[in-house]
């Protein structure tokens, strides 16, 4: 028996996608037939995909992953990005269905969420993890950096208002400046493929001891972008001292710019702690939300 987790299920009724719920055991059995594979125990901690171990005809480990309906962009996206990154620094693809929301991944280990490191620590592990994705994608298809920023500043300048103004309007006018800026600041010439959720719980172990990512959003943009996500994470360590000492630290690791860097955190701490809001989930809506608050004349 197939047992969907109660997040994913939820998350599923919400976006009036029933039928994909009752199909998910007809279309598991049709790929195992397909793809040579046996589907085993359904992971628990997702809310957008149905993810479960699978084994290939040869005994590999795998992952099955199953999006729920309702964003083929987004689909096609993540498998465009796990396909450039050709297994380095993300998850190896082994098969796509985009059609169906199918991916068949490498199986990988534990995340880094797991493994108790400080902060500075994970930070150094996320940023080589995530300079091993950059890469020019020129006509990929990808959204970019400018998109995205536009994007970011109406579901804040949007949710802001829907969720009963839960931070200061000043933190709501600083983070739509710093998303401006960042879309004025796009170059299409410096632009690279970015996983584009670069924090702890998209880490995990691969067997050779580094780390791969997963779930990639896949844009084409300043690479600073995903250091904003290392940014926005962590949010009650950041107010520990000078918010902006972590942007400098990320900047001195990867030669990027720090500014760019704490703006894609402002904008990105600010839309998630929005989100998180929206959803229910604290106390981390609060933590951000309260960062997003303190930080304003730090930048």
């Amino acid at each position: 028996m197939l047992l969907v987790p109660a997040a994913v299920r939820a998350k599923a009724l919400a976006a009036g996608a029933e039928r994909w719920l009752s199909a998910l055991p007809d279309l598991v059995a049709r790929l195992e037939g397909e793809w040579s594979i046996r589907v085993g125990r359904v992971l628990e901690g997702g809310t957008e995909a149905l993810v479960a171990e699978a084994v290939l005809e040869d005994r590999t480990p795998a992952v099955l992953k199953l999006l729920a309906p309702g964003d083929e962009a987004a689909v096609r996206c993540e498998i465009t990005a796990l396909r450039l990154c050709a297994g380095d620094g993300c998850a190896t693809l082994l098969r796509s269905g985009p059609a169906r929301g199918a991916l068949l991944l490498e199986r990988l280990g534990p995340p880094l969420s797991d493994l108790g490191l400080p902060a500075a620590d994970r930070h150094h592990i996320l940023c080589s993890t995530a300079r091993r994705v950059w890469r020019p994608a020129p006509g990929a298809g990808l959204p970019t950096g400018l998109e995205k920023a536009q994007w970011l500043a109406n579901f804040i300048t949007t949710t802001w208002e829907e969720q009963g103004r839960p931070c200061a309007e000043t933190a709501v006018a600083y983070a739509l400046e710093c998303a401006g800026r960042r879309a004025a600041a796009y170059d299409p010439a410096r632009a690279v493929l970015v996983h584009g959720d670069v924090h702890q719980w998209n880490a995990l172990q691969a067997s050779d001891g580094r780390f791969k990512l997963v779930d990639p959003d896949g844009l084409l943009a300043e690479p600073e972008y995903d250091l904003g996500i290392i940014m926005r994470e962590d949010p009650v360590e950041l107010m520990e001292g000078d918010p902006m000492a972590r942007a400098r630290r990320l900047a001195a690791r990867t030669g990027l710019d720090a500014q760019a860097i704490w703006e894609w955190g402002v904008v990105e701490r600010m839309s998630t702690g929005l989100l998180a809001a929206k959803v229910g989930l604290q106390p981390v809506a609060g933590q951000m939300l309260r960062a997003a608050e303190l930080v304003v004349t730090r930048g």
